[in-house]
């Protein structure tokens, strides 16, 4: 049965050069997370308090299990060079707006 999971990645201190060097593909690799079985709902960065500066990764994917997700994940070429410090994966049930309307 496919289901949600929230991704929260938060970066490392100082990786802000790799994040800017390696956004175009990440972002690319994101646009074709249905040929790895996963589809991203929503997604983008998090942003320090001032909201000048990203400092994370925020996505909400749909997949038929937490492997699939954890895969996908690991292939991010934000992971493979090494940005983020930490990295959860959590199912997560949409209960509130659309995913298909933005609400």
């Amino acid at each position: 049965m496919r289901r949600y999971y929230a991704v929260f990645a938060t970066d490392k201190p100082g990786m802000t050069e790799v994040r800017e060097r390696v956004r175009a593909s990440h972002r690319t690799y994101l646009r074709s997370a249905f040929q790895h079985g996963v589809f991203v709902r929503l997604g983008g960065p998090t942003l320090g308090p001032q909201c000048n500066a990203m400092n994370g990764t925020l996505l909400v994917v749909e997949a038929e299990d937490i492997d699939a997700v954890m895969q996908f994940v690991d292939n991010d070429p934000y992971v493979k060079e090494g940005l983020f410090s930490q990295i959860e994966v959590r199912p997560w049930d949409w209960s509130l707006g659309n995913p298909e309307l933005r609400v």
